[in-house]
């Protein structure tokens, strides 16, 4: 079986796979030393956080900005618990603390049958080696 497929993969898929990989590490380097130039002309331009954008001959430069919030947990769960607003509080498993207590017998993995989500991901490495 493994001879029948070795022929899909060659050496020099292998070494222009690395060579990529090492090529798109440059990139993203220099992508972000230009993202930080662009950054910081917007922020003596047009200030720190806001939005703006720029004209260079057939060039066009915009700076989005992008605002997240999040609640921090335990101080809204306290806050939420003191106004009686038990509705707006969401329960969610401990994971750490369910392991510990698999692992110290306190209860078994049968308990959580139908408990578990197992999800799989492929990932593929590939380093060049030292010739002997």
């Amino acid at each position: 079986m493994k001879n029948e497929i070795d022929y899909l993969i060659t050496k020099e898929m292998l070494a222009q796979y690395i060579e990529l990989n090492r090529r798109k590490k440059e990139i993203e380097t220099q992508l972000d030393e230009l993202k930080k130039v662009f950054n910081q002309y917007f922020d003596l331009s047009v200030g720190k956080n806001l939005k703006g954008d720029v004209t260079i001959s057939d060039y066009k430069l915009q700076r989005q900005i992008r605002k997240t919030e999040k609640f921090e947990q335990e101080i809204t769960v306290k806050r939420l618990e003191e106004l009686n607003m038990m509705d707006l509080i969401q329960k969610k498993p401990d994971e750490i603390k369910i392991k510990s207590a698999l692992n110290l017998g306190l209860i078994n993995e049968k308990d959580l049958d139908g408990c578990v989500i197992s999800n799989t991901s492929q990932a593929i490495y590939v380093k060049q080696i030292q010739a002997k």
